[in-house]
């Protein structure tokens, strides 16, 4: 066991090898030695957990640990001072010890407010020692020593949260390996026809032109994917951050203008009234200044005083709302608390969306399918030629063994191949991603003019299957914009106009709190100041007043102060203000309308408890101001002590406060409810207030005599139930008042426990554990916080409810646009699909592979992209939500697909498979033409019928979907194009007016199919719901 003589013979030994304390780098670290390693105590040992102490006294084992951990941080504090020491010594000028600084440290110490270690380390005047700067002087303005700053301990940037996606992955595609492999595809086929036409039917400009058309169509479905390129970055953009704005710094003793940018670990700043603290860092100077940390702490009011002494830390991104003084910046960019909430929160906009990764799922089987279908159709034609069942024009066998040409059979083989890739062509369903993507694209788009801003593209898909919104009164439910409505003084309420009654004396004491205690930033405060103004003629010289001190409101507290000194008189003054319930508790008497003060009896008490309760129930926000004056000998006996007194007060008046409900908001809130959506309000007012607010908003449906029982209860009491109570009673519960954050975290982990999809609002709380628990976070753009806007994912620019609301309509419209994107485009492939596969075993196959490619990328992209741009309706909010484990390929969807896609495998088949003219005397060489074209035809009419997936009447509002109409038009004039004059490419022949008219008779009767088919019920319970879709 070391004794306590060897131990200060070891202290004695370890100092003896210091240098000498000469200069100023001598007297620094002579300053780190006096204050952290004072008498350094021995090593003590532990037997039967008791040790000794400096004298020799026993200690327990509680002592022993506490003796321990304060010799540990004084030996880190020692390396540290020590590593400064000998890095500044070697340089012999005022130069950062970058090689030897704990950035970690610097960050913890201010991140965690940790007064203990600051002293260790020397009080701030320490600390700006210790990296190298000076109080007076600022940093050297040398190059060198910047760029060395900048290395150790970052720049003031941000690195981007979510790096922005490549042109080539982008333009590659959703499942890039299929899309490539489509590409080779295609390049294989044009191959493969240019030989074959070539070869075969001796026309090489006919067959370059074969050629260049696949070529095209290629093309055309490479850029499809990148026509939505920009978009994407379009929302990397949205979310970096580019706030560069001039700081004043001083460096070399000289003060200067710099870019925020340019900030770096040692820099001393000055603030003043309305900047943004440009980095974590200390305060430097007396006295305080109030700042303004609503964008970290959660409380829209938490102004707290910051101070050299007592509370010197400051952050990124609150700001300063009163007083100026100088800060040291000890962390920068991206080792600051904000960056560390930044990436917390951090959405990757380029990730791809749930609904997409379903898609993908759906594409690969889809794609597997195709591919059987391409290996039996190559198996079947091969084994048919080989077989001699095939036959050329002329009517003979195109194989007879040996007597047939190597040359014929080489091209007989190709176009086997030919057709088989077609068939895989086909089956890709590589627009299916990029139609989301459009879809969200028009979501962003059309909800801007609602102002709304998506910036997480995921939220758009979630929003519609959104099953409870939670959200607070102010800025959603109700107008920021306050206005006083009562005013209760003495034993009674002061009427309008009548405040000239009012003694001289207390209107004078009314005006001074006002004055003195109101930020006009606050909306309560705003409605009280301009009250005050209005009707009392309020006129303060701010100058005739000293300020000693002021306490600001927060979350718990609920109330502010302040302690003046009046320069006409010389009294010192306490003013009082805050939550009407919470100012008369700490009252002892109240003032009446003559001017004169009365004991508070408990009698009279509860009658201002029931004033109070009574203004509540009208959804009045009761506001309360107190006043007393303290006598000069006990500021005197206190030694000039600034802490305000909160007992004994005087009580000057109550206000009612009343904020209007937003315009349409009883409307939206039914809309709400009969769309499935349940609403929770979450308010800090109390329960009478919250109360009345919900019933005047229609969250309440009952009025407050009829309430049903659970429906309304207080943050104390919810927090309090046990968890199988609080799950019993969630769904009954509408409003919680009195709430904490801490609330609002513990209803959104109960709701999403109970299977529920979470949106929730803020308008100013910022509640980070509740936004980041929830699918959906809507912030609002006006009351919001910085931070809150950046973790959100839709932003409501006007605060208005009756935006959410229509964020929850979009949301449920690009879910049924999507299905029936998926409907049109399932029929498509379903039934080209059955068409060459039938058709290949029978005989020849009836399109070619640019009239496959056609229909595929260019009239099927088209008509895809007009149901993406339909408009939503008020039958969307009738309908419940839509389960997120809901099939997205539903029942009625594959009765539709499978009822369409029969029809047109008949009709195709049947007009390839005759023999002859028989059938509408078409002649043979337009036999094809003729069945493309009413291919073609039969699809833009399944646009029409895929409009509405379960109601008979589809053409109900197509006149409001312009795209619709356009598109129509535009395919059916392409393909005429394609069919009268571009017969050399697209492999048809001219069509008369009657061949015109029974194409569309024959496409038009999947009209009356499609009108047929929804007679048929469907059961609930997915058939065809298979690999997640």
């Amino acid at each position: 066991m070391r004794t306590k003589a060897s131990g200060a013979a070891a202290g004695a030994g370890s100092k003896s090898k210091l240098p000498k304390r000469n200069g100023v780098l001598g007297r620094m670290k002579g300053t780190f030695q006096r204050v952290s390693f004072k008498k350094r105590r021995p090593k003590a040992s532990r037997p039967n957990s008791v040790g000794r102490g400096r004298d020799g006294e026993a200690i327990g084992e509680d002592e022993f640990d506490e003796v321990r951990s304060r010799g540990v941080l004084r030996r880190w504090a020692y390396s540290l001072a020590m590593g400064i020491y000998t890095k500044m010594k070697t340089k012999k000028v005022r130069k950062p010890p970058t090689d030897k600084i704990d950035q970690t440290g610097l960050t913890a110490l201010v991140k965690y407010k940790d007064m203990c270690l600051l002293k260790n380390l020397g009080g701030v005047q320490g600390v700006v020692s210790a990296i190298g700067s000076c109080v007076e002087n600022g940093i050297d303005n040398d190059a060198e020593d910047i760029a060395h700053r900048r290395e150790a301990c970052g720049s003031n940037t941000f690195e981007k949260l979510a790096a922005a996606e490549s042109f080539l992955r982008f333009a590659v595609g959703p499942f890039e390996y299929f899309t490539i492999f489509m590409l080779v595809i295609l390049l294989v086929c044009a191959a493969l026809s240019f030989g074959l036409i070539v070869t075969k039917r001796h026309g090489l400009k006919e067959g370059w032109s074969e050629v260049g058309s696949i070529i095209v169509a290629g093309l055309l479905a490479f850029s499809a994917n990148i026509s939505s390129f920009p978009m994407g970055r379009s929302l990397y953009k949205l979310s970096g951050v580019g706030n560069n704005r001039p700081v004043d710094v001083v460096r070399s003793g000289r003060r200067q203008q710099i870019s925020i940018l340019e900030v770096v670990v040692g820099d001393v700043v000055f603030l003043k009234i309305g900047d943004p603290i440009p980095a974590d860092g200390l305060f430097l100077d007396e006295p305080s200044i109030q700042v303004d940390q609503s964008s970290m702490t959660g409380d829209s009011h938490d102004f707290v005083d910051v101070n050299c002494s007592e509370n010197p830390f400051l952050f990124l991104g609150t700001k300063v709302v009163d007083g100026h003084g100088r800060m040291l910046a000890t962390s920068v960019g991206m080792n600051t608390f904000w960056a560390e909430i930044m990436i917390s929160t951090n959405h990757d906009y380029h990730e791809k969306t749930p609904l997409q990764e379903r898609l993908n799922t759906m594409n690969f089987l889809i794609v597997k399918v195709g591919l059987g279908v391409a290996f039996l159709v190559f198996a079947v034609l091969l084994a048919r030629y080989f077989t001699g069942n095939t036959e050329d024009e002329s009517g003979n066998p195109e194989f007879s063994g040996s007597q047939t040409n190597l040359k014929d059979i080489v091209n007989a083989v190709v176009g086997i191949v030919a057709a088989a890739v077609a068939v895989v062509v086909v089956a890709i369903p590589n627009g299916l991603p990029l139609a989301v993507r459009l879809t969200l694209a028009y979501f962003r788009k059309r909800t801007s003019a609602d102002h709304a801003i998506l910036r997480n593209l995921s939220a758009g898909e979630t929003v519609g299957s959104v099953t409870t919104l939670c959200t607070q009164e102010t800025g959603t439910l109700m107008q920021s914009q306050m206005k006083v409505m009562q005013f209760w003084l003495g034993q009674d309420f002061v009427a309008v106009g009548a405040y000239a009654s009012i003694a001289p004396n207390l209107l004078e004491l009314i005006r001074e709190g006002v004055a003195h205690n109101t930020a006009a930033s606050i909306p309560t405060d705003k409605a009280i100041r301009s009250w005050t103004v209005l009707e009392l003629t309020m006129n303060i010289e701010l100058e005739s007043y000293n300020i000693l001190h002021v306490e600001a409101s927060n979350s718990q507290k609920k109330r502010s102060g302040v302690l003046m000194r009046k320069k006409a008189d010389n009294t010192v003054h306490v003013h009082w203000k805050g939550a009407a319930e919470m100012i008369l508790a700490v009252c002892s008497s109240y003032y009446d309308a003559s001017g004169s003060t009365t004991d508070l009896n408990d009698d009279e008490r509860i009658k201002f408890e029931q004033v109070i309760e009574g203004m509540a129930a009208r959804s009045f926000h009761c506001i309360a101001f107190a006043h007393k004056q303290v006598p000069q000998e006990e500021y005197a006996k206190n030694n000039g002590n600034r802490m305000l007194k909160e007992d004994n007060l005087s009580l000057l008046g109550i206000v009612g406060l009343k904020s209007p409900c937003c315009p349409g908001m009883e409307e939206a809130v039914v809309a709400c409810h009969s769309a499935g959506v349940g609403i929770k309000m979450i308010t800090g007012d109390n329960l009478f207030t919250a109360k009345a607010i919900a019933t005047e908003c229609g969250i309440l449906r009952h009025g407050p005599q009829d309430m049903l029982d659970g429906e309304v209860v207080e943050g104390v009491e919810f927090r309090n139930y046990s968890p199988e109570e609080r799950m019993e009673k969630l769904d009954r519960i509408c409003v919680i008042a009195g709430s904490s954050p801490s609330d609002k975290l513990l209803l959104v982990e109960c709701l999403k426990r109970k299977g529920h999809v979470v949106a929730v609002t803020d308008d100013g709380t910022n509640d980070p554990p509740a936004l980041r628990e929830a699918e959906v976070v809507l912030s609002m753009g006006i009351q919001g916080s910085k931070m809150d806007k950046d973790s959100s994912d839709i932003i409501f620019l006007n605060d208005s409810f009756t935006s959410v609301v229509s964020a929850l309509r979009w949301g449920r419209c690009i879910y049924y646009n999507i299905q029936k994107v998926i409907q049109f485009r399932l029929t498509v492939t379903v039934s080209a699909l059955l068409i060459i596969s039938v058709a290949a075993i029978s005989g020849e196959v009836p399109l070619t592979v640019f009239q496959l490619l056609w229909v595929k990328i260019v009239v099927e992209a088209m008509c895809a992209l007009a149901l993406a741009s339909e408009q939503p309706t008020s039958e969307l909010m009738e309908k419940p939500p839509v389960c997120r484990s809901e099939r997205l390929i539903t029942n009625i969807m594959w009765r539709n697909i499978l009822a369409q896609a029969l029809y047109q495998t008949f009709i195709l088949l049947t007009l390839q498979l005759n023999k002859g003219d028989s059938i509408f005397s078409i002649k043979k060489k337009v036999k094809n033409a003729f069945i493309f074209n009413t291919y073609v035809l039969c699809q833009v009419f399944n646009v029409i019928n895929a409009r509405n997936l379960e109601k008979k009447n589809v053409f109900k509002g197509i006149k409001r979907n312009r795209l619709l109409c356009g598109m129509f038009g535009i395919t059916i004039v392409l393909q005429a194009a394609v069919v009268e004059f571009l017969k050399g490419i697209g492999g048809t022949e001219r069509l008369d007016v009657r061949q015109w008219f029974l194409c569309a008779a024959l496409a038009g009767i999947s009209g009356l199919i499609g009108w047929a088919v929804k007679l048929i019920p469907v059961p609930k319970k997915p058939i065809l719901g298979f690999c997640g879709v």
